[in-house]
């Protein structure tokens, strides 16, 4: 398992270094987002651990970088800070999970291992009517055209096509991609169908987006 750490704080950065050298990953380190692209534009990362605030770049505008750049890597995010929205947003970007610092290497070790064991278990493809949804790219493609999709796009599109046919109750949705309703407004996930569904319709897509009223959503393919 190859792993980049990002981090602007030399002395962390080296720490977390050898502490998952000693955990038997392959370790590369940046100390800044043009640096993490270079190294991830030469190498294959199956995992990233990054800071959020660096000067420059970001942790968030790097997470999204790495989402297109690198298919199917996991990242996780590390900040002092801890605001909801702030967490939000770091998912919204693409990250997988979020450390708030100062945190114990044992929990971000294993967190590090629940993350691979959740992606050994996840298929690589799946396909609905004529949509292909790349799970490893985060693209799908329907008659030789091809979209890309956001995180949270294509968390919504998985959600819908793994339950195909069946009706999703919005709370669901929201507590499944966005992990909680409490802090957030569930007007959200209306709004990501509507970003979805005109993704489906950019490539024709053989497939729609059914609105349960008062209830929530389904995936259905259309008749051939």
């Amino acid at each position: 398992m190859h792993v980049l750490v990002v981090d602007d704080e030399t002395e962390m950065a080296a720490l977390l270094a050898r502490g998952l050298a000693g955990e038997g990953y392959q370790v590369d380190v940046a100390t800044d987002g043009i640096r993490a692209i270079t190294l991830a534009g030469d190498q294959r990362y199956d995992l990233a651990v990054l800071d959020v605030m660096m000067p420059g770049m970001s942790g968030f505008e790097l997470c999204r970088r790495l989402r297109d750049q690198v298919p199917g890597i996991g990242i996780i995010l590390l900040t002092a800070r801890d605001a909801v929205d702030d967490r939000v947003r770091g998912l919204d970007a693409g990250a997988d999970d979020y450390l708030t610092k100062p945190f114990a290497f044992a929990e971000l070790a294993a967190r590090l291992r629940a993350l691979r064991r959740r992606e050994a278990h996840v298929p690589t493809a799946l396909e609905i009517g004529g949509l292909a949804i790349d799970l490893s790219g985060q693209r799908m493609t329907a008659g030789g055209r091809e979209a890309r999709l956001s995180r949270t796009e294509f968390d919504l599109l998985r959600l819908l096509a793994t339950n195909r046919d069946q009706v999703l109750p919005r709370a669901e949705i929201l507590e499944t991609i966005w992990g909680s309703g409490n802090f957030i407004d569930p007007n959200i996930v209306d709004q990501y169908v509507s970003y979805l569904r005109k993704k489906l319709d950019s490539i024709s897509a053989p497939v729609r987006i059914v609105t349960a009223r008062g209830v929530g959503f389904r995936l259905t393919a259309e008749p051939a």
